[in-house]
């Protein structure tokens, strides 16, 4: 198990409040003490998509993203993982080289601004960072895909600064069982646990978002050091399978691990997931198109934009507005994100919880975190729920950082520089 200290024992979720000027200390305190350390954004998957991978521009100003410089700085956040996300039916070779440009992104947004950004591969590098008011750009990979099954691939994206790995998206992996697909190995097979072991030997994450339960229960199984959730939510608040259910975050708890809470409508509301099955239901019934991976500029090319045209759901497909106009799609809100963020503190305790917006990965976001400057709302309606600043310091960023450490303790041969 991890020789990291033991978890801090959870304060009542039901004090009463602060409000008004008392909230705003309360997170103002919180912020201070840890800024926001967020699982997961999808931002150079974005680039990709809508700018050819330029990073120009990025300062602000940029409403086609969730994300821009100024607006990290108005949502106080101190660190970021950017997910290196690339489409889980992509042959592995593929995704292989599609994981490589999507880091190169990274990498080369993080030069672009160095006065604002700083790559961070150890949670020192990541204090280090935001002590000299730069936020800390961590790396992590959305899929065992990406790994082409080779320990030799883990350990090179490892080098990379990689620090965490999805074991799957929504395909299975030759060695793990995804949410979303057919299970075929019963959570993992002997492959997936040497996958396992090797991620904890060297110092990455394993990392259970997407993954089937059974495959959340085979890893902890076997789990010498804590493993997280990048971005999901509680399954007893909105019983979707991206979400972790009970049984999971009373082990994780155990484990010392952490789930990120994470923002996805469909995720946290359960009147947006209903309105989501039906909506792709037309929208297959129309026979319209979805979204197809957009290629990488090739050598001496610049891509300007993405293709044009209607994307999921979009009012820009005429044959689609008549179902729209009539089935209105539902918003979620702060209140639903808050209250999966306290259900998970009542089940795994406020150690073991943290926030995972998924940014720049969904279409829409709820209202008031329509874009990463929303965290300190989220942060106020926790504070009139009773949550100390301590406790906030933890939720932002201080059970990552925690379990960063931890896996850096545990690891007998750290792939970092």
């Amino acid at each position: 198990m991890t020789s990291a200290s033991p978890p801090v024992p959870s304060s009542p979720a039901t004090s009463p409040g602060a409000s008004g000027a008392g909230a705003a200390a309360v997170v103002g305190a919180a912020l201070a003490a840890m800024p926001v350390v967020d699982g997961h954004n999808d931002l150079p998957m974005a680039l990709r998509a809508r700018a050819g991978y330029r990073v120009a521009g990025l300062a602000a100003d940029r409403p086609e993203f969730h994300t821009d410089i100024a607006r990290l700085r108005a949502g106080g956040v101190g660190g970021q993982f950017w997910s290196v996300y690339v489409p889980s039916d992509l042959s592995e070779p593929d995704a292989v080289v599609a994981t490589l440009e999507q880091v190169d992104a990274v990498y080369r947004l993080v030069a672009a601004y160095p006065r604002d950004l700083a790559i961070a591969r150890t949670a020192a590098e990541v204090s280090a960072a935001i002590a000299g008011g730069r936020i800390a750009s961590l790396i992590g990979i959305e899929g065992g895909h990406s790994l082409a099954s080779s320990l030799g691939v883990l350990r090179a994206f490892a080098r990379l600064g990689v620090r965490y790995v999805t074991l799957t998206h929504n395909h299975n992996t030759p060695w793990a069982d995804s949410a979303a697909d057919v299970a075929a190995v019963n959570g993992l097979n002997d492959e997936g646990r040497a996958v396992v072991a090797e991620m904890q030997r060297i110092g990455v994450l394993p990392d259970l978002s997407h993954v089937a339960t059974a495959t959340m229960h085979a890893v902890l199984d076997v789990a010498t050091a804590p493993v997280i959730f990048s971005h999901s939510s509680a399954r007893a608040v909105t019983d979707h399978r991206r979400n972790a259910p009970d049984d999971v975050l009373v082990r994780l708890r155990a484990n010392e691990g952490v789930c990120m809470a994470t923002f996805v409508p469909s995720f946290v509301s359960a009147a947006v997931a209903a309105w989501e099955t039906a909506a792709d239901a037309e929208w297959s019934r129309l026979g319209l198109a979805t979204d197809e991976w957009p290629r990488a500029p090739r050598p001496g090319e610049e891509i300007v934009a993405g293709a044009p045209g209607p994307r999921l759901w979009s009012d820009e497909a005429p044959e689609f507005r008549p179902w729209l106009t009539a089935n209105p799609r539902p918003e979620a809100t702060i209140t639903d994100v808050a209250n999966h963020i306290d259900h998970i503190r009542e089940v795994a305790g406020v150690q073991s919880v943290g926030l995972g917006g998924d940014y720049d990965g969904c279409d829409r976001l709820p209202l008031g975190l329509e874009d990463v400057s929303g965290y300190p709302r989220l942060l106020d309606e926790l504070a009139g729920r009773g949550w100390s600043a301590p406790d906030l310091a933890q939720l932002t960023g201080g059970n990552i950082l925690r379990v960063l450490r931890a896996a850096e303790d545990h690891a007998t041969e750290p792939m970092l520089p």
